[in-house]
């Protein structure tokens, strides 16, 4: 399915990255893992970058340095929520925005000039099935992830006559170690496993997706 893409990858270390990675490839890329950790190596990948995604000049030399790359799949990204609307002392809002989109933007300005290059490619970000409507005491995040949306869309509209598809996928509540930790009353076996995730994911980064500009795909689950 991904037969000798080079496959960059942001968000590389967490539980979604790592599956992503993994489906990679298995599907016969080669990955490019970026995340801010500080580690040599990173599982599931050919090669890895420490980067800050949330400082453009860093993330836009590091793109430069990677050579020729055929798709980006934007997962670096966090949640928060607890604070509302109108609280002054908050400082979810300026998080929220650098973290998901600030990151996603950056590494977008770094791959588009590299995809053009290989004649096209596939750029798949992750917005968030919640963030459809507004949410009490989670308005820095639905905000946040509504600009990914936004975002998705108006590149596609910007590059798919470049060759360039650029679509997004909505999980609901994902399966992961610390959202069991945070709600550890909810029933897991409802939520939407990062493996099954990264299924979509990566048919949205290959050939096999060509036709598809500008989607917003719900991943939910049984949510």
């Amino acid at each position: 399915m991904l037969d000798n893409s080079r496959v960059v990858i942001t968000g590389v270390c967490g539980s979604l990255g790592q599956a992503t990675a993994e489906k990679a490839r298995h599907s016969g890329a080669h990955v490019i893992g970026l995340d801010i950790v500080d580690t040599e190596s990173a599982a599931n990948t050919d090669e890895y970058r420490q980067v800050d995604l949330m400082n453009r000049d860093a993330t836009l030399e590091c793109f430069a340095s990677l050579g020729k790359i055929n798709v980006l799949i934007n997962i670096a990204g966090g949640f928060a929520m607890g604070d509302e609307a109108f609280d002054t002392t908050s400082e979810q809002w300026d998080s929220m925005f650098r973290i998901n989109v600030d990151t996603m933007r950056n590494a977008t300005m770094g791959a588009v000039p590299l995809l053009k290059a290989e004649g096209g490619g596939a750029i798949v970000n992750i917005g968030a099935l919640g963030a459809l409507s507004g949410q009490a005491s989670m308005s820095a995040y639905c905000c946040a992830k509504s600009s990914v949306m936004k975002l998705t869309e108006s590149l596609s509209a910007e590059l798919r006559h470049e060759g360039i598809n650029v679509n997004a996928v909505l999980p609901s509540i994902i399966d992961t170690p610390p959202n069991r930790r945070d709600m550890p009353d909810a029933d897991f076996s409802q939520w939407v496993t990062p493996a099954q995730l990264a299924e979509v994911i990566c048919f949205l980064a290959s050939d096999a997706a060509g036709a598809i500009h500008g989607a917003l795909i719900p991943v939910r689950g049984l949510v």
